[in-house]
This record gives C-alpha cells, structure tokens and sequence, in this order.
C-alpha cells in the first residue's frame, strides 16, 4: 500500500437500523502538510481558563454549580449557589454568577431521569448557562413513553427543561476520512499509538459493526477493531496491520489542508469546537453540555459531550475537535446540516484512558 492514504468515511447504510456518522483523521503519513485551523492559537488561553474554573467549582462543592465560557464577554463564568464564594471565583479570573440550584442538587435530577426515564428517543445533560438540566425529546416519544417523561419531569420542577428534537436520535453510521466495514462505511476519529504500535479510534457503535476495516470500498484490509464499547460509552479500538506504517495526527478540513492534532482535552460548556465528515464537510458550532445521555434506539449511551454542530449519516467515529486539541468522537444526535441538528461525541480523554492509547 502506497505511503500516503487519504483518510476513511462513513455513509449511511440503505435500511440500517443504526446509522452511523463518520468524521474524519486524515491517514497521512507525515505532520508537515498540516495547515492550523483559523482560530486555533485563541482557543489555548480560553481552555486553560475553563480548566481552572473546573478545578475551582470542584473544590467548591455545593457551593458551585458549573461553569462555561461566555463568547459574547470572552470571560469564564462560575456559578456559585454561596455568594460568600464570589471573591475565590474572581481570584482565577473568572467572574461569578449566583445561582439556585448546585451541582449536586442537578446531578440528582439527572439521577431521577436516569432511574425513571430511560426512554428511547431522550436526552439529557446539565446546561450550566441556564443552571437547569435540559430534557431533548425526539418525535418517537409518544403516548403512554411522553406520559412517563412528563411526569418524571414534572415531580422534578423547575430543574428541568424541555425541548423537541427535530428529528430522532440516532447513531449515524458513515464521515470524514472513511472507513469501511462489513457492509458499513464509518470515520476514523484520531490516530494513536499503544505501546508504540499504530491504531485508530473511532466509534464504537463502528466497532460492533465490523471486525476488519479497509480505505476503499471493496479494498485490502488496513486494520482490525481490538476493542469496541457500545452502548454505555461510544468507542472503538482499531490496530493497523502493518505495525511499521507511520500515521500522522491531522484531521482533513476539506479545504485542501489539515489540522495538526498535539493533544487531547476536555471539552467546556461554551467552547467552539469543530467537526470533519465526508458527508457535511466540517462544520464548528459550540459545546453545549457536558456529561450528557442520550438515549439510542439500541442502548443508552452516557459521559457525552452535547453540541450544536451538525452531523449527518456518514459522519461517525469522525474527528471533534479545538485547533490542534482533540476533543471528541461523532457519536450521533438528531437533526441535518441543511436545517441544523444537535449532535452528541465521546470524549476523547476518556478513550484514550481507558484503552492506553497515546496521540503520535
């Protein structure tokens, strides 16, 4: 196999029950072609912020609740339920913000929802601008599963927020640089290496899918998945086979250049972020929640980064992503990029954890 390959795909399967996006690491052999995406240098000062503000409403406890970026001011902002706490959230650099409800109080409604209302076609996360949890309804949800929802909702009060999906959730199997399966096409997400051997994460529902992957359809196998978890979390493993290959850390912007990728990072309600995928292209919008569960015809699927970027089929396993920090994998959501969507992705820090994996 020539040196340099374009990275893999993913298009939505005819009949499918499970459809799949697929963003896109460009499987390019080497970093210099890497072009930075525009807005990548600014993103570094506003993460550290965000990692600080973290940090502080953890050792604040109830006295916290959350903490996202505000674009509009270009300030972090800290939610506090104590306003004795003011002076410590200013003392980071951050300006605080009283609220009613802690994080605990919203984590226990998100227990409530998961205990209660674990039906297919919801979706849930803490949305710390409006210090509630905002509950995503698809238009599956009808009858007597709406009744259910309603009244879980309705014991919790004003905690909770609804809102309609467009459009019902769903992995969406096709994406970026793509991958093909068994009768699937899905997107590589990021190269990295395990114990100094050349892998690929991509997601997991992906994974299941298939055993071997190639570049092309109908192409000689390039890889196999090792490792693949579905529902529960949303990545997948795979090992290349020829373990010499060099694998660059890029992701294709569909512009004729790439994005290097250094480093792996949390995400930040308030964050813009981008996504890459052979069907839509790349597409930015902002994080939205953090910790989310969305709801899938075939499992739920929780740890999830909530956003307002569009994703269509073809677009999973695909490259989420803040300049050169990795941030996430297309999982699924609901919506198109013709009249936008809502689109959810694992984490990458928590893949590359769990499976041991390093970015090249």
């Amino acid at each position: 196999m020539a040196q340099r390959r374009t990275a893999l795909t993913t298009r939505a399967l005819t009949g499918a029950s499970v459809v799949v996006l697929t963003a896109g690491a460009a499987l390019l052999p080497g970093a210099g072609s890497a072009t930075a995406a525009t807005g990548s240098a600014a993103a570094t000062p506003a993460a550290a912020r965000a990692a600080s503000a973290a940090s502080l409403v953890a050792r604040l406890g109830d006295r916290a609740a959350g903490s996202y970026y505000d674009a509009v001011a270009r300030q972090i902002i800290v939610n506090i339920t104590d306003p004795s706490a003011a002076g410590q959230v200013r003392n980071t650099g951050a300006v605080p913000r009283t609220v009613r409800y802690s994080t605990t109080q919203l984590r226990g409604a998100l227990g409530t929802l998961t205990q209660r209302a674990r039906i297919a076609g919801t979706a849930w996360a803490i949305d710390p601008r409006q210090d509630k949890v905002v509950v995503t309804v698809d238009p599956t949800v009808t009858g007597a599963k709406r009744a259910q929802l309603n009244t879980v909702v309705h014991s919790l009060g004003d905690k909770v927020v609804v809102r309609r999906a467009a459009s019902a959730f769903k992995p969406l199997i096709a994406g970026g640089d793509a991958i093909w399966g068994s009768g699937v096409r899905c997107s590589l997400g990021f190269n990295v290496t395990v114990n100094g051997a050349p892998y690929f994460l991509t997601a997991g529902h992906c994974g299941n899918a298939s055993s071997a992957w190639s570049d092309s359809q109908g192409g000689g196998e390039v890889g196999q998945t090792v490792d693949s978890h579905f529902p529960g979390t949303d990545y997948a493993l795979v090992q290349y086979d020829d373990a010499n290959s060099d694998h660059a850390s890029v992701v294709d912007l569909y512009d004729g250049g790439s994005q290097q990728i250094t480093h792996a990072a949390d995400a930040y309600v308030g964050e813009s972020v981008q996504r890459s995928g052979s069907t839509s292209g790349v597409h930015g919008g902002s994080v939205t929640g953090l910790d989310a569960t969305v709801n899938y015809e075939e499992g739920s699927v929780s740890g999830l980064i909530d956003t307002n970027v569009c994703a269509e089929p073809g677009d999973s396993g695909g490259a989420l992503f803040d300049g050169d920090a990795a941030i996430g994998l297309t999982s699924g959501g609901s919506g198109d990029c013709s009249s936008g969507g809502e689109t959810f992705f694992q984490p990458v820090p928590a893949a590359l954890s769990a499976e041991g994996a390093t970015l090249p």
